[in-house]
């Protein structure tokens, strides 16, 4: 494997190990997302990457599939650190501009709420059957951990990638 431009701001992200993958196709057979792929996608996921195919690499939709559930970090005969390396692919596919719509959602979500899923009537309901607090102790219902969780997403810069 030929190091290129890519593969080095890929290591320089956390994914570093993509250059130890020959592309066995363990990790897609093994992934219990791929049957929601196309191919196998995780395989060319990695082969784009290793080639410094960036402009392919994160333009995939099948890059936003991974649930990071490590089964394929688990089986790689190869001890490619696979979700570091999507990961690492995402974080650059954001940082130029490109975010899969559910993730962004989500994202805008924690923005303006603190948490990724709304809490509706419904949840609220069945926590007060429960005898919890209608809104869990969280920043669901403490307006300073909101304005403390606003202060780090705006330092970090999260707000501006998602926002663009």
């Amino acid at each position: 494997m030929i190091k290129n431009e890519f593969t080095e701001e890929l290591a320089a992200t956390g994914g570093s190990t993509v250059e130890q993958c020959f592309r066995c196709g363990t990790c897609s057979l093994k992934c219990p997302s791929a049957q929601h792929m196309t191919l196998l996608r995780v395989t060319h996921l990695m082969d784009a990457a290793q080639r410094g195919e960036k402009a392919e690499s994160i333009s995939d939709d099948d890059l936003w599939q991974c649930t990071t559930c490590y089964t394929c970090v688990e089986w790689c005969p190869r001890k490619v650190e696979v979700v570091d390396v999507i990961t690492a692919l995402r974080n650059i596919a954001v940082a130029n501009g490109k975010m899969h719509e559910n993730h962004r959602k989500i994202a805008e979500s924690l923005i303006r709420l603190g948490h990724t899923i709304e809490s509706n009537d419904k949840i609220k309901e069945l926590r007060k059957r429960l005898g919890l607090p209608a809104d869990p102790p969280t920043v669901l219902s403490s307006k300073a951990a909101k304005a403390d969780l606003d202060k780090i997403l705006e330092i970090t810069g999260f707000k501006r990638l998602v926002e663009q």
